[in-house]
């Protein structure tokens, strides 16, 4: 397990080195002790996934103090442009986006901390996209930010990858189009 920083503080890509043999590969996405020796959060209290269809934008979604959370995400089948927004009003980086493709063949995962907005748009059909967090689900502290508010290029990467139509939820279109406050 390899962890690389990113230009935003406490943001981190994971790269895995897969244990192949004839019966193909083991992959572990997570490990308590090497996260802990990093110094990275890793009591981890749930985890989902996602199906997705090709052109699903899922997003911008965050949860408020004090049921914010710390997410690790990773793909296990399909293809994702994941996208975070660093929320955290002392950060150099703050407003400012970050993305990275991942996949079920590059073996990365994005290591995401409190104070930031995720989503992705799914590439592929039946994309499976798994999280863990690091504080369980509450919807009285879940929140969100619109999808196309801040600037991050949606429509340029869907036409990379032959996307003409997105398909977003009513909830995730009815998100704010503010960035402030939050953390």
């Amino acid at each position: 397990m390899e962890i690389l920083n990113t230009q935003f503080k406490d943001l981190f890509i994971i790269n895995i080195t897969p244990f192949e043999d004839s019966r193909g590969q083991f992959i572990k996405q997570f490990s308590k002790e090497i996260f802990q020796l990093q110094g990275l959060k890793s009591d981890f209290v749930e985890s989902f996934y996602s199906i997705s269809k090709r052109g699903v934008i899922r997003g911008m979604h965050f949860q408020i103090p004090p049921k914010e959370h710390t997410k690790l995400v990773y793909v296990s089948s399909g293809k994702i442009i994941d996208v975070v927004i660093d929320l955290r009003q002392q950060s150099k980086t703050y407003k400012q986006f970050f993305y990275i493709k991942l996949d079920s063949t590059n073996n990365r995962c994005l290591y995401i901390p409190d104070g930031f907005a995720h989503g992705f748009l799914s590439l592929e059909d039946n994309t499976k996209v798994h999280y863990m967090q690091t504080s369980q689900y509450d919807k009285r502290y879940d929140c969100g930010v619109l999808y196309n508010s801040f600037g991050f290029p949606w429509e340029s990467i869907a036409k990379e990858y032959n996307i003409d139509k997105f398909i977003i939820s009513e909830r995730d279109l009815s998100f704010s189009d503010t960035l402030e406050g939050y953390f």
